[in-house]
């Protein structure tokens, strides 16, 4: 096994964990969004949000901030946002 496969293979093993955590984490947030899910606008209406787009933006929000560490990582190892694009 050559050392950038090693490398390679570990960084998959590290995002494999990540998102085993990330997942753990969406059910605790789904638990704790059952019990307050209720937000005021300045009508002073109460207006349910859906919980299913509350999850979606917050993984949206966790997945666009990974991309951004994956792009920063990448220009610092090869100096290119794109490995390998000219």
């Amino acid at each position: 096994m050559s050392p950038l496969s090693g490398f390679l293979a570990v960084i998959v093993f590290f995002t494999a964990i990540l998102v085993a955590y990330l997942t753990k984490q969406f059910q605790k947030e789904n638990l704790n969004y059952l019990t307050s899910n209720l937000m005021t606008n300045s009508n002073t209406k109460v207006k349910a949000i859906e919980k299913e787009k509350v999850v979606a933006e917050t993984l949206n929000g966790r997945f666009a901030m990974l991309g951004l560490i994956a792009a920063v990582g990448a220009y610092l190892t090869t100096g290119q946002i794109i490995p390998g694009f000219v």
